[in-house]
């Protein structure tokens, strides 16, 4: 029996564990944490464990009420041996003795509402989770989309970037042409004129040479 007790102890406290471990490692996953799916394994891992230990747990046995409440089974009261009991004043006793217990355990009507309330809080508290959940959901995306258009636009710059020192390059290319075709025109104009003094020294040759 100790044995017995020991282990259920130990059962129950693995439940709970596990339980938190499993609970932790989908904190994890829902906010996206480091470790996130190594935690939810380990998780998963230690509850399939503590299932697998609960098979060897002693089968529950079921307490026999009627030994202590005859009524259950229609037997007879304590007070009425050798008649039959009254089927309503078995009811009846059954209804008081349920009534006796509820008030021991202190299970009225004021519990039950706060109980319902609670209840109905947590779940408000569940669903108001859910939005906040989403809206890191959504920051972390809108965060990601930044960070996608801050290197679009670092990469729009690099290329105005090239752009501008090509455009620069192309300028001086264009000067330098100008400035080749001046001076290309300066020699042709020098040329001419050299080639207009030689046609005169020619000229001059040939009057000189027909008068002879």
């Amino acid at each position: 029996m100790a044995q017995s007790r020991g282990f259920k102890k130990f059962m129950a406290m693995a439940y709970g564990i596990g339980a938190a471990i499993v609970i932790l490692g989908a904190l994890f996953k829902l906010m996206h944490w480091p470790f996130a799916s190594l935690m939810l394994i380990v998780g998963l891992g230690t509850e399939a464990f503590i299932f697998f230990l609960s098979a060897f747990e002693p089968v529950h046995e079921d307490l026999d009420w009627t030994l202590v409440y005859p009524e259950l089974s229609g037997g007879q009261s304590s007070g009425k041996k050798g008649k039959e009991a009254n089927p309503a004043e078995a009811q009846s006793l059954l209804s008081q003795k349920l009534d006796d217990m509820l008030k021991e355990a202190k299970l009225d009507a004021s519990l039950m509402s706060s109980l319902s309330t609670s209840i109905q809080n947590f779940k408000g508290a569940a669903d108001n989770i859910q939005p906040a959940v989403d809206s890191i959901a959504a920051t972390k995306k809108y965060s990601e989309q930044l960070s996608l258009a801050a290197g679009q636009m670092e990469s729009l710059n690099s290329l105005y970037k090239v752009q501008m020192e090509s455009a620069t390059r192309q300028a001086e290319v264009n000067k330098a042409v100008v400035e080749n075709a001046e001076q290309l025109q300066t020699q042709m104009a020098s040329l001419a004129s050299n080639l207009s003094s030689l046609n005169g020294v020619y000229g001059g040759m040939l009057s000189a040479m027909s008068t002879k």
